[in-house]
């Protein structure tokens, strides 16, 4: 077994790693930063595109479930992966190669000729972007004490917040332009990515450990298998099957038994994928469950609502864009001083217990929305809903990285992520049948049978006549609502979850500080060369 704390770049072996000045610090953030505004304004561009492009493919409420979900599937099922080989390879390389898988998908979708192709493009993006999702927390980890973390995740969070804001106003004008059209929503993020590639390899310079592995590739198609089988049920569900059926028997049962088999292998492992060690520890085990409720409670009823303001309240995709704004700046606004507030005075868990009351009140006003909701009263429940989700998410992941040792520093930030992501995804999936179902019963409750016959397409508003239209509207109000109503008890367990977190000091040191301090009492490593 050999390693090396030196980078890989300097001709220094065997040298223990020096601490990174600030200047070096934000060099080495900022291929990161563009990296991580390429994959936000890569999802959040397209939220205003999709109710345009599912009109265009002829595609279904169904289809415009699965493209979302395809992405966080894809994601959910490769962060552990990645993170585990953050552990063990050159972590600059792995995020670059999760970049440019983040190039080829965007590629293949601005080309696609239909909705299937689209769906493979979005599974390419989700593999990508699993892996600057799980690197980015992880690399700044390496780099920055906890306790210095909430300066620099300040900057993130406007990194977040620009890209989150620019996406949906970028994508609305493209699609509202005539000589660029939706297509151009996926083919504007090329040539940023390419230029977070090349800023990274200019200044991204980390220590590289090198051992011989065995990367646990049975447990990690086990971990897929069983996530993926459980996703198609949450999606099919109450919708081409009840709830109740001998297909949700199957399913369930199938994804259960491949979870359990993946649990079973990665127990025996020498280099499982999620080690399941790091579970001892009660701090990680309850944000793992905080992250998955918010998931579900967060993505599940967000991801819907460009339609809500685009098919409900009837607005323009650029409009639509702008509608968000107040969600955003409440979540960056909170983000930031959280952050802020938690490198000057050391303490974290209250911005926890806020984020997760002010996320439940959030949740609970916009289960109050409809087609005739003013839009100032929305933007209100939006930014209250904003303000939650920025205090809890980020320092969920502080808390768990401050509570384990510096060599689980990638597997625990991924299973977080995983976690985190797995739960929007279920959220996604559940909620997205639920809307389907809700909008064809209603459908067929306003027109007969014969609407409600098949599933309920997307429907393009400027082609319906205005009477049919308001009744339309009104539908997809009432639907989206119930879809936040039904996310409201997942907010509050989120919250309950949070109070049973133990504050703990935070670390006055980086991560790649802390394994050196970690392995004084092993052998000294031997330098590769």
């Amino acid at each position: 077994m050999t390693t090396t704390t030196a980078p890989a770049d300097s001709p220094e072996t065997g040298a223990a790693p020096q601490p990174m000045s600030r200047r070096e610090v934000l060099q080495a953030l900022s291929g990161l930063m563009l990296g991580m505004f390429v994959s936000i304004l890569a999802s959040t561009i397209v939220s205003n595109a999709l109710p345009r492009i599912i009109a265009d493919l002829k595609g279904s409420q169904s289809v415009y479930t699965w493209i979302v979900t395809t992405e966080l599937l894809a994601m959910t099922a490769t962060v552990p992966l990645w993170g585990k080989m953050a552990d063990l390879y050159s972590k600059k390389l792995l995020i670059q190669l999760s970049l440019g898988l983040f190039v080829a998908g965007s590629l293949i979708a601005g080309f696609t000729p239909n909705v299937e192709i689209l769906l493979l493009s979005r599974a390419v993006q989700g593999v990508g972007a699993g892996g600057m999702t799980a690197l980015a927390m992880i690399v700044m980890a390496a780099m920055i004490p906890p306790r210095e973390l909430g300066r620099y995740s300040g900057i993130f969070g406007a990194v977040f917040g620009v890209g989150t804001i620019a996406g949906p106003l970028i994508g609305g004008v493209l699609v509202d332009t005539s000589w660029l059209g939706w297509r151009w929503c996926f083919l504007i993020g090329v040539p940023f990515t390419l230029t977070a590639i090349f800023l990274l390899q200019k200044t991204l310079h980390l220590p590289v450990v090198r051992r011989q592995v065995k990367i646990d590739y049975l447990g990690a198609l086990l971990i897929i298998a069983g996530v993926s089988t459980l996703l198609i049920w949450s999606t099919l569900a109450g919708q081409k099957f009840e709830w109740a059926s001998g297909w949700t028997a199957i399913l369930v049962g199938a994804g259960v038994i491949l979870l359990a088999l993946a649990v079973f292998v990665e127990a025996r492992a020498a280099e499982p994928i999620v080690p399941l060690a790091i579970f001892r520890h009660r701090t990680v085990s309850l944000t793992v469950l905080t992250s998955i409720f918010v998931g579900v409670a967060m993505f599940g009823g967000t991801v819907f609502l460009s339609q809500y303001f685009q098919i409900s309240l009837g607005k323009s995709p650029t409009v639509a864009g702008l509608m968000s704004l107040p969600m955003i700046f409440g979540l960056l606004v909170s983000s930031t001083v959280a952050g802020q507030l938690i490198t000057k005075y050391g303490r974290w868990k209250i911005f926890l217990v806020a984020g997760g009351l002010v996320m439940t009140v959030g949740m609970l006003l916009l289960s109050r929305i409809d087609a005739h909701t003013h839009v100032v009263v929305l933007s209100a429940y939006m930014a209250v809903l904003g303000v939650g989700v920025g205090m809890l998410m980020q320092n969920l992941v502080l808390a768990a990285q401050n509570d384990v040792p510096a060599q689980d520093l990638g597997a625990t930030t991924s299973v977080l992520t995983f976690f985190r992501s797995m739960g929007g995804a279920i959220g996604v999936s559940a909620l997205g049948a639920v809307l389907a179902n809700r909008v064809t019963d209603m459908f067929t409750e306003k027109f007969g049978p014969m609407a409600g016959g098949g599933e309920a397409a997307v429907p393009d508003l400027k082609t319906l006549d205005p009477a049919i239209l308001k009744i339309v509207q009104q539908i997809y109000g009432d639907a989206t609502a119930d879809l936040f109503l039904i996310g409201t008890p997942f907010a509050v367990l989120a919250l309950l979850t949070v109070l049973f977190i133990k504050e703990k000091p935070l670390h006055t040191l980086s991560g790649t500080d802390r394994l050196a301090q970690e392995q004084t009492d092993a052998p000294p490593p031997i330098a590769v060369h």
